[in-house]
């Protein structure tokens, strides 16, 4: 409706000052144009979307800021590590191996194992983000979080017109941006008065919130078989060295959904003889 207002006001100016007389003249203010509309409401819009799943991040923030704190990395360090790298559980594990004097090669391969999920989440929406430039392709991919991932990928499958889904993604990528840069540096600072936070069981919010996140996309039965069949794979393989158990818990999904989805058509097929 805002968009169609603009269009149709599209070089009209509005905007009132008193004459001496008392009375009132229009003067002109340019119009915001109709695509810097859309633009703006996508980017609020995939921000909006995404504040639900922001609290999932506290308690991983604020715990993260702490161990670094005690680590013995800096406040610039750890910061820098935040804002380079954004990756909560690659964070955690660096950090972790970092204190344990761990062999940078193995550091780089442990999250680097841990990550490539991503490769998952970049092929899904490489569809709908290919006509990109390169200038919004790399930042998207960098800010790419599995939160963003799962806000956004509904948004591109909605069937509409709208030219300007990538602003939605960048609005939700900078909401949890931020969001995490707040509560790392927030542990960083509190870090040492907050006796043991790992004991705490706050990392109980992000299985929760993952929990969320999955459950809208459960609708058939292939892919509710992938679901269950790749949480049953990640407690089965949770000790595999360097989590590993990530990898083949992902696969383990993906095949048993592409098996379930092939049985599911043969028996269509069948049905329809």
């Amino acid at each position: 409706m805002a968009a169609l207002i603009c269009h149709e006001n599209a070089g009209k100016w509005l905007s009132w000052r008193h004459s001496p007389t008392g009375s009132e003249t229009a003067e002109k203010i340019p119009p915001m144009p109709p695509q810097e509309s859309l633009k703006k409401h996508e980017f609020v819009t995939g921000m909006r979307d995404t504040l639900p799943l922001l609290l999932g991040a506290l308690p991983f923030g604020l715990i993260y800021g702490a161990i670094a704190a005690s680590s013995g990395l800096s406040m610039a360090a750890a910061m820098a590590m935040s804002a380079f790298v954004f990756a909560g559980a690659s964070q955690f594990i660096a950090v972790g191996l970092v204190a344990a004097q761990t062999p940078v090669a193995i550091i780089v391969l442990t999250t680097l194992i841990v990550n490539l999920r991503h490769l998952l989440y970049s092929a899904t929406l490489l569809p709908y983000l290919k006509d990109l430039p390169q200038k919004w392709r790399i930042p998207l991919a960098f800010w790419l979080t599995d939160e963003t991932f799962a806000v956004t990928v509904h948004r591109f499958q909605r069937n509409d017109a709208s030219a300007y889904k990538h602003w939605y993604q960048l609005g939700s990528s900078m909401a949890m941006y931020l969001n995490w840069q707040l509560w790392c540096f927030l542990g960083l600072v509190l870090g040492n008065r907050i006796p043991d936070a790992q004991s705490w069981g706050l990392d109980v919010a992000m299985p929760v919130t993952f929990i969320g996140m999955i459950i809208p996309f459960v609708k058939t039965l292939p892919m509710a078989v992938c679901v269950l069949t790749a949480g049953a794979a990640s407690l089965l393989t949770l000790t595999l060295p360097y989590k590993l158990g990530i990898v083949v818990a992902a696969f383990a999904g993906i095949a048993s959904g592409l098996l379930a989805q092939r049985l599911v058509d043969v028996r269509r097929e069948a049905s329809q003889r």
